[in-house]
């Protein structure tokens, strides 16, 4: 359990640190033109972030397909599943500041607002917790075995992701460290 949380831990603290100077992804496309002049980073425009967003959902319900199958859901436990994936859904994309915009903001201020990211990020992580326990005694124990067995396999993936990106020069995801 340690090492969950300290991976979601450090994958937040991640996402939130990374992020906050090259937020560029908009939930509203006109606003994420850049202004004349300004420099747009390789990759990472409002429309690549959007793709990689909807190829995450499909991943997940792939995913949520393959883990329904494998885990034989009986029609008694379908409402738990239907709870257990609402919860889990990845949420839209939030809608960021432009760089820019960031910049005119002194350090404190911009660390609060990665702090805020990071709230909002755990206030997700408690939710899709909850959804977990709740889902979790509605299993059998042996689909009890085979979910915990598909979360270890994910989570080892993640962190070998993780630590691949780390080894290509600091990156992390997509997104490089400057």
């Amino acid at each position: 359990m340690k090492n969950i949380k300290q991976t979601l831990l450090i994958g937040l603290a991640l996402v939130g640190f990374s992020a906050s100077p090259f937020a560029l992804a908009q939930s509203n496309p006109a606003a994420s033109v850049p202004a004349a002049g300004a420099q747009e980073l390789p990759g990472h425009s409002p429309q690549d972030m959007e793709k990689w967003h909807e190829k995450m959902k499909e991943r997940a319900i792939k995913h949520q397909a393959e883990l329904h199958e494998r885990l034989k859901i009986t029609p008694a436990q379908e409402p738990a599943w239907k709870t257990f994936t609402q919860a889990m859904t990845p949420p839209s994309m939030p809608e960021h500041m432009h760089s820019q915009d960031q910049e005119k903001l002194s350090t404190p201020e911009r660390m609060a607002l990665s702090l805020e990211r990071m709230k909002k990020h755990e206030a997700l992580m408690q939710t899709r917790l909850d959804a977990v326990k709740t889902f979790y005694v509605a299993l059998t124990p042996d689909q009890q075995k085979i979910f915990d067995e598909s979360h270890k396999r994910m989570q080892k993936e993640m962190q070998e992701r993780m630590a691949k990106q780390m080894e290509k020069g600091g990156r992390v995801g997509t997104m490089e460290r400057h």
